[in-house]
C-alpha cells in the first residue's frame, strides 16, 4: 500500500479534528487559564491528542501550544508544527474566527499546510508542489489598490488602538481573531493582506506561512530575518503577508509607518 503524501496526512488530521470537536460548542464551553494567563478549553487538549495521535510518526518531531515543548525535535528534520485550537478567545466567545492549524517543516522551512474552520465551514490545504485548495463560501479577492483592499486585522491590536494609524488613512481593516486563519485566507486568495504588530509563536504561523509559500504569495517576517521553524526560540517577530498584486504598496505603506 502506497503511503500517504503529507497533504493526505494533514486533511486526515483535519478531519479528525473536527470529528472530535463536534461533541464541543463554541461560545458554551468553560476554560481556565495557562502560566502567561492564555486561556485553554478541554477542546484544545482533545485536539491536541488527536493530532498527534494521527500525525506524529517515528522519526518527526512535533511542537506544538498545548504539548510541553520536548528540545528533542530540534534533532529532527521533519517537524509538525500544530496549534489545536488557534484564536481559543474567539472559540469561547462564540465568534467564528478561529482555527485548527497545521504546519509541516522540513529543515526548518514550510513545506505543507492546512486549516480547517468547522464554524465557517473553510478548509484550506497547500504545499510546495500544490496551490492551497480552498473549500467555503468566500469569494476570490480582487483588489489591486490598498484603497480597494480588505485587511484582515488582529480583534485584540485593534481593540487596543494600535491600528488606528491604518483605519485613519481609510483603509478596510476587518477584524478577526486567530492568525492562522488570517495567514490562510490570504494565502487563498480570499482576503488581500494581514499583517501582525506583536509577536507570535511558531504554532501561530506556521500553517499559514506554507499555504503563502504554495501560493507563491508575498509575506515575510517583520524584520526581514529568514522565515526559519523548529528553532528553540519558538517566538517570531510581526509577520505580514499579502497577495502579490498588491505587495509594493503594502511595503511602501510599512514602511511609511515604521
Amino acid at each position: 500500500m502506497t503511503a500517504p503524501t503529507d497533504l493526505q496526512r494533514i486533511e486526515i488530521a483535519l478531519n479528525t479534528a473536527r470529528a472530535v470537536l463536534q461533541d464541543f460548542t463554541p461560545g458554551r464551553i468553560a476554560s481556565t487559564r495557562k502560566e502567561g494567563g492564555d486561556p485553554v478549553t478541554e477542546a484544545d487538549i482533545a485536539v491536541d491528542d488527536a493530532l498527534r495521535s494521527v500525525l506524529l510518526a517515528d522519526g518527526e518531531g512535533w511542537l506544538s501550544e498545548e504539548t510541553t515543548d520536548d528540545l528533542g525535535r530540534l534533532k529532527n528534520s521533519r517537524v509538525w508544527i500544530v496549534d489545536p485550537i488557534d484564536g481559543t478567545r474567539e472559540f469561547i466567545e462564540g465568534i467564528p474566527e478561529w482555527c485548527v492549524s497545521i504546519g509541516l517543516a522540513v529543515d526548518g522551512q514550510p513545506v505543507a499546510g492546512g486549516i480547517v474552520n468547522p464554524a465557517t465551514e473553510e478548509r484550506i490545504i497547500g504545499d510546495l508542489t500544490t496551490p492551497p485548495f480552498y473549500e467555503g463560501p468566500a469569494e476570490p479577492a480582487t483588489a489591486t489598490s490598498l484603497e480597494t483592499a480588505t485587511i484582515l486585522a488582529s480583534r485584540s491590536e485593534i481593540r487596543r488602538g494600535e491600528w488606528e494609524r491604518f483605519t485613519d488613512m481609510g483603509l478596510d481593516v476587518v477584524p478577526m481573531g486567530s492568525v492562522a486563519y488570517k495567514l490562510a485566507l490570504v494565502a487563498a486568495g480570499r482576503a488581500d493582506a494581514t499583517w501582525t504588530l506583536v509577536p507570535k509563536r511558531e504554532w501561530d504561523v506556521a500553517a499559514g506561512v506554507a499555504l503563502l509559500a504554495s501560493a507563491g504569495a508575498h509575506y515575510r517576517r517583520k524584520d526581514s530575518a529568514p522565515v526559519v521553524f523548529n528553532a528553540p526560540d519558538t517566538l517570531l517577530p510581526g509577520f505580514i503577508a499579502c497577495r502579490r498584486e498588491i505587495a509594493g504598496k503594502v511595503e511602501s505603506l510599512l514602511s511609511d509607518e515604521s
